[in-house]
């Protein structure tokens, strides 16, 4: 059997009573800044994670999209698996030495924590 396809207009709402009634719109996309203005911190974490140490960069303020840019050029240049999630930028290892020359190189200003 086939699954149906839900709307995109679709948010759990069938029916209201209330003549003024209007469904709630999405949030406008927060506006990206600059790289400079771009206060990004890098710390190891190795927290439910079986021992692994992994690379989190937090503080981004922006568009998810750039975001996932972002943590694609990072895992690249630093030749490691990873992945986006909640806002954070997890990068595998201990890569906070090349993460945070490369941000500072491309105009990031970002602080290496402990």
């Amino acid at each position: 059997m086939s699954k149906k396809k839900s709307s995109s207009n679709s948010n759990g709402i069938v029916y209201s009573t209330d003549p003024d009634f209007r469904p709630e719109e999405a949030p406008a996309p927060e506006e990206t800044l600059l790289p400079k203005q771009q206060r990004l911190k890098v710390r190891l974490d190795t927290k439910h994670r079986s021992g692994k140490a992994v690379t989190l960069i937090e503080g981004f303020s922006g568009q998810t999209g750039d975001l996932e840019d972002l943590g694609r050029k990072l895992k690249t240049y630093c030749g490691t698996g990873g992945s986006v999630k909640d806002g954070e930028i997890i990068v595998q290892g201990d890569q906070r030495d090349k993460i945070t020359q490369w941000l500072v190189k491309n105009g990031y200003a970002a602080t290496k924590r402990i």
